[in-house]
């Protein structure tokens, strides 16, 4: 059995269940807009996130109708800011599918984000979850924050470890904070464990990106050399900023320059994939992953043995060992 089948296994009934709970809120009566969410639908990915809410749930009580409403609500606003995303960064594609923009256009692709936001409102207001939302809102907040503080800080790739970690936090692990803690308050879970599910996801959330990171200086399985997108982006990520930070000031000065003005040629991203590795920084990442993922882990050690937890355990441990 894979990873995720094991992961999946405590939750098999309530996913195919959240699937056609799902879809009935991605309806509508306009048909273009039905043919656009079909597509979203059929191009699902892991559905990492609602097994993070359904897992949380039932280590905390158990699963109920608001754990269904909760998992609905992240991925209808999830899905909506991907579509964002995807017209403000003028992305064509997304895992390897066309994007909404490249297919319908920016003007179309907004609207159907707006859909869904109102979609995942309503679904908080017509059933009174009001302290699901208010998480969930949260992590939005912050997701927003961080996107404009990456940008604000790309400009002058000035970014320190202590920003980089700011910016994680608010991009990446807020939302899978959201889920844990969404699912833990769907249970009935009092204050005290929501918190503690919150920092959960946000631990492995963080452990989550880093490993992100790590991807684009380790060989593929396409290519059989690594990627290097995240320099050809002008991204500053953990295995670069630490390379940077043990580097001499001219040996700083000129992998800045190449990031800045020769991200586009494959031989000066070849030279900063080197000098990062040269310089310690693919293992001082993976170091801090790890610290990350035991956190995550110290933090559900005392919840009594269960599938649900062991299942949790199984994630927390494939977000850091996964191939892709």
């Amino acid at each position: 059995m894979t990873a995720l089948g094991k992961i999946q296994g405590p939750i098999k009934n309530e996913m195919e269940e959240f699937e056609k709970y799902f879809r009935s809120f991605m309806k509508s009566k306009v048909p273009l807009l039905d043919i656009i969410t079909n597509y979203i639908i059929r191009r699902k990915g892991k559905q990492m996130r609602p097994m993070f809410v359904f897992l949380s749930a039932k280590m905390n009580g158990g699963v109920k109708q608001s754990t269904y409403h909760a998992a609905s609500l992240i991925e209808l606003l999830h899905t909506a800011t991907l579509i964002h995303d995807d017209v403000v960064d003028e992305s064509y594609q997304r895992r390897g599918f066309f994007s909404i923009n490249a297919l319908w256009k920016n003007k179309i692709a907004v609207l159907v984000g707006d859909y869904l936001l109102s979609r995942g409102l309503l679904l908080s207001v017509d059933n009174q979850e009001f302290d699901l939302l208010r998480i969930v809102s949260e992590a939005m907040r912050q997701m927003s924050e961080g996107e404009l503080l990456q940008i604000e800080k790309a400009r002058k790739l000035d970014i320190t470890e202590d920003i980089y970690f700011e910016i994680i936090e608010k991009k990446t692990a807020t939302l899978i904070a959201s889920c844990a803690a969404g699912g833990a308050k769907s249970a009935g879970a009092i204050d005290e464990a929501v918190e503690t599910m919150w920092n959960f996801g946000k631990f492995v959330g963080i452990a989550f990106q880093i490993k992100d990171d790590l991807f684009d200086y380790q060989k593929n399985n396409l290519v059989g050399k690594p990627s290097g997108n995240d320099i050809k982006e002008k991204k500053m990520t953990l295995p670069l900023i630490h390379a940077l930070n043990n580097a001499s000031s001219s040996d700083k000065k000129h992998v800045i320059r190449l990031v800045r003005k020769n991200n586009n040629e494959s031989s000066k991203v070849d030279e900063v994939i080197r000098f990062v590795k040269e310089n310690g920084g693919i293992e001082y990442a993976t170091v801090r992953m790890e610290e990350y993922q035991k956190k995550a882990l110290d933090l559900i050690k005392d919840y009594p043995e269960s599938e649900a937890k062991s299942a949790l355990i199984e994630m927390v441990n494939y977000t850091t060992s996964r191939k892709k």
